[in-house]
C-alpha cells in the first residue's frame, strides 16, 4: 500500500509539471501571435502608404510628360514660324547692336547738354554779388536753366515796370543770354493769391493775376531786348497767375516766395534734334 501511495503521488506531480509547462507554452504562443498581428498590421499598412506614393508620383510623372510634350510642340512651332517668316538673326543682332549705339549716343548728347547747363549755372551765380544771390534763385532741373527772381527786386510797388534796382541784375542774365545764343529763353510771370487792388487795376488796365504776371513778363522780354539787345525771336513771355504756387499762400513768406518771375533757359529744340542728329531707320 505504501509503495502504490507514492507512485500515485509522483504521478499526480509529473501530471502538475507538465500542466504548468503547457500553460507556460500557451501564453508565449499567444504573446507571439499578438506580436505577429501588430507587425502585419503595421505592415498592411506601409504598404498602403507605399501604394499611394507610388500614384501620386505616378500621376506626377504623367503631368510632366504632358507639360514637355506642350513645350516641344510650342517650340516646334516657334521654330516652325520663324522658318515660315526667314527671320535673319544676324539681321536682328545687327538691329539690336545700332539701337544700342543710339542709346550710348543720346546718352552722350544728355551728358553734353548736362555740362553746358552746369557752365552756364556756374558762370551766372559767379557774376551775381552775396546781395543779389539773396533774391535770385538759379536751378538746374531736368536739362532746364532756371533763374527764379523775387517781384520786389524787380517790379516798381504794385506795378509791372521794370525798377532801376533791377538793371544790373538783368544786365548780367542777359550777358549770359547772348553768350549761349544757341539757348531759347521763356519769361514766366507768377503771383500770390491776393486778387489785384481794383481801383489801382483799372487805371492800368489790369483786371486780375493773369494780367499783372503776363504783364511783367512782357516788361522783362522787352527790357531784354531793348537795352540788352536780345534776339526777341529767342524770347517768350508767359503769364501764370497765381496757378503755379512753390509755397503755401496761407503766410506773408509763402506769398512772398510765390510772387516771381522766372527766366527758363533751354536748349533751342533743332538744336538739339541736330546734336542727336536723326534716329536709326527701321529696316
Amino acid at each position: 500500500m505504501r509503495k502504490n501511495g507514492l507512485f500515485v503521488a509522483a504521478l499526480t506531480g509529473v501530471l502538475l509539471v507538465s500542466s504548468c509547462a503547457s500553460k507556460k507554452d500557451l501564453e508565449n504562443c499567444q504573446n507571439e501571435n499578438r506580436e505577429l498581428t501588430a507587425n502585419y498590421q503595421n505592415t498592411k499598412e506601409e504598404l498602403a502608404a507605399s501604394k499611394a506614393r507610388v500614384a501620386s508620383l505616378e500621376e506626377q510623372l504623367a503631368q510632366q510628360k504632358n507639360d514637355y510634350a506642350r513645350l516641344q510642340k510650342s517650340l516646334d512651332q516657334s521654330l516652325s514660324n520663324a522658318n515660315s517668316n526667314n527671320i535673319n538673326i544676324s539681321k536682328l543682332v545687327d538691329q539690336i547692336n545700332e539701337s544700342n549705339q543710339y542709346i550710348r549716343h543720346l546718352v552722350e548728347v544728355k551728358s553734353k547738354s548736362d555740362s553746358l547747363n552746369m557752365v552756364l549755372t556756374n558762370n551766372l551765380t559767379r557774376s551775381l554779388s552775396k546781395e543779389e544771390l539773396k533774391e535770385v534763385d538759379v536751378q538746374v532741373l531736368k536739362g532746364v536753366v532756371y533763374i527764379s527772381l523775387a517781384d520786389n527786386m524787380l517790379y516798381k510797388s504794385g506795378s509791372y515796370e521794370i525798377n532801376d534796382r533791377a538793371e544790373e541784375t538783368l544786365s548780367k542774365i542777359a550777358k549770359i543770354i547772348m553768350d549761349y545764343r544757341d539757348y531759347d529763353v521763356l519769361i514766366e510771370g507768377n503771383t500770390d493769391n491776393v486778387p489785384v487792388n481794383s481801383a489801382a487795376a483799372s487805371m492800368k488796365n489790369i483786371r486780375n493775376n493773369w494780367d499783372l504776371s503776363a504783364l511783367r513778363a512782357s516788361s522783362v522780354v522787352q527790357y531784354l531786348q531793348n537795352r540788352y539787345g536780345v534776339e526777341p525771336k529767342r524770347l517768350t513771355a508767359g503769364g501764370r497767375g497765381e496757378y503755379n504756387p512753390i509755397a503755401s499762400n496761407d503766410t506773408e513768406l509763402g506769398k512772398q516766395r510765390n510772387r516771381r518771375t522766372q527766366i527758363i533757359i533751354t536748349p533751342k529744340l533743332d538744336q538739339f534734334m541736330d546734336l542727336i542728329d536723326k534716329a536709326p531707320e527701321e529696316k
